[in-house]
């Protein structure tokens, strides 16, 4: 009966984990493609690139991370349990997809301002 259990809570979660890394990545990527080309100064070939290169990234990372914490051992072998669990490793997981999201938005800005730093002294060399 336990083993019933722990695939109904694998079943449970896994679609919920990969539904959102889905998520994340599709809102992230999607609207990081605007700092990807102020950061790539309009050039779109690079800036797409760049973005799905990242999006690829973000992808392995989370759901190799998502699979490595599958593992779900129920002590009492009860549902009561069993949802306490799924909801500690759903909620778990849902804390990290909002921590590498931040982190990569530190990305993005500091990406963001090391191009307008860039262009700030092109324009000096320029002047000069």
């Amino acid at each position: 009966m336990e083993t019933t259990k722990i695939l109904i809570g694998y079943i449970i979660y896994l679609p919920v984990a990969l539904f959102l890394t889905y998520y994340v990545s599709k809102t992230l990527f999607q609207n990081g493609k605007i700092f990807m080309l102020d950061i790539f100064k309009g050039r779109e070939e690079i800036a797409e690139a760049t973005n799905r290169i990242f999006e690829t990234g973000f992808y392995l990372l989370n759901i190799g991370f998502a699979l490595m914490i599958l593992r779900l051992n129920l002590d009492t072998n009860t549902y009561q349990e069993l949802v306490e669990r799924l909801s500690y490793k759903i909620g778990g997981f849902a804390i990290y997809l909002g921590i590498m999201l931040f982190f990569n938005l530190y990305f993005f800005f500091r990406g963001k301002r090391k191009a307008k730093e860039a262009l700030q002294e092109e324009r000096l060399v320029f002047k000069a």
